[in-house]
């Protein structure tokens, strides 16, 4: 990786945590993963640290020029905090609404780049959007949906756990931020359900918190309408809804976690859907364009990587390696939607996104 971004420490070497380090480390940075338990081992330098003691964290990452955390939701502000007193780049995978606003608080004076919400949703999903808007002269709307599901869906849920338990709950539970009638709201997740169809599968899409990051308070008085909606196979909101409400399960979301984990392993054929839609004006006339696409699972540096793993991990080395270049700033705190599509595939890491299916036939019905 080009730029002045040469020695990166990763923290949490979960499922997309030692891709990220993986990734980094075939691309000549110099990078040591910290996790509390190692389960294999790894082509990159590795240290034991206890991830929630913040008086140990700041004691091994000293000396790195940026630290990306790959921690559950809960942890990331810790590690925020030892990276803003050592003076350290900061990125992390974060759908936490709360954790962002902090990073956002003290990130005035900075003088390394506190770049949050790396990942998909939030990440590489608002910088399409927000790309896509670019294009136009006035926008009324943009729509923002992103799926991880099993290619071969399984029971009535339809879903399976490759990703966090505990940030799907998260997700599932809080509250969503959205944009109505140009102003900012707060809605319910597990909500507005709509039907999506994308190559002749059917979906459900439905609110769901976090996966907007900073956007509606970039774009409040900007757009009419914004929103962001997780794509599920139909009749998934309705069974989780029923669970978490109906059932009282989400008064303690880590049994919920754990049930949900237990009920729904990983998958190892999985696709991830990403769709962007944009209303407005463009050449004078109101028009609708779309980015729909499909990733699937695939071999990377001799290893087999899930879908959610690897778009995950290549939209958060994409950002790092932007900030390196100076694409981006490098100062200060830095909105997903401030980036451009257009550089993210330029990156070593962004290019793996090109060859992405592209998807020709969607729809979606409120």
């Amino acid at each position: 990786m080009q730029g002045s971004i040469q020695k990166i420490a990763v923290i949490g070497l979960g499922k997309v945590g030692s891709l990220v380090a993986s990734l980094l480390h075939y691309d000549d940075v110099e990078v040591t993963g910290f996790d509390q338990i190692f389960n294999q081992d790894f082509p990159f330098s590795t240290q034991q640290v206890d991830v929630t003691d913040a008086t140990e964290l700041e004691k091994v990452l000293i000396g790195y020029d940026a630290i990306v955390s790959c921690l559950p939701y809960f942890l990331n502000t810790a590690v925020v905090k030892v990276a803003i007193k050592n003076k350290t780049h900061y990125f992390d995978l974060t759908e936490d609404v709360p954790h962002t606003n902090f990073v956002k608080a003290n990130s005035e004076g900075s003088g390394t780049a506190l770049v949050p919400q790396c990942g998909l949703a939030p990440g590489l999903i608002g910088i399409i959007g927000s790309s896509l808007m670019k294009e136009f002269e006035e926008v009324r709307s943009l729509e923002l949906r992103v799926g991880a599901l099993p290619r071969t869906p399984h029971g009535r849920l339809g879903y399976a756990v490759n990703w966090s338990a505990e940030g799907i709950i998260n997700e599932y539970l809080n509250d969503a931020e959205v944009i109505r009638d140009g102003k900012k709201k707060t809605v319910p997740s597990l909500s507005e359900i709509e039907k999506v169809i994308i190559n002749g599968i059917e979906l459900e899409a439905f609110i769901t918190s976090g996966g907007l990051g900073t956007m509606t308070e970039t774009y409040e008085g900007v757009v009419e309408t914004l929103d962001y909606k997780t794509l599920r196979y139909p009749g998934h909101c309705k069974l989780m809804d029923f669970l978490s409400n109906e059932m009282k399960l989400g008064r303690d979301r880590q049994k919920l976690a754990d049930i949900l984990t237990e009920a729904k392993p990983q998958t190892t054929d999985d696709v991830v859907y990403i769709y962007s839609a944009v209303e407005g004006k463009k050449n004078g006339k109101y028009i609708r364009d779309t980015f729909v696409r499909a990733f699937h699972a695939r071999e990377i540096n001799g290893s087999f990587w899930r879908a959610i793993s690897w778009t995950t991990a290549a939209s958060c080395c994409s950002v790092i390696e932007l900030v390196s270049t100076g694409k981006i700033p490098q100062k200060g705190f830095v909105r997903q939607e401030d980036i451009l599509y257009g550089d993210l595939v330029e990156t070593s890491f962004g290019k793996m996104f090109v060859d992405g299916i592209a998807v020709s036939h969607s729809s979606i019905d409120s």
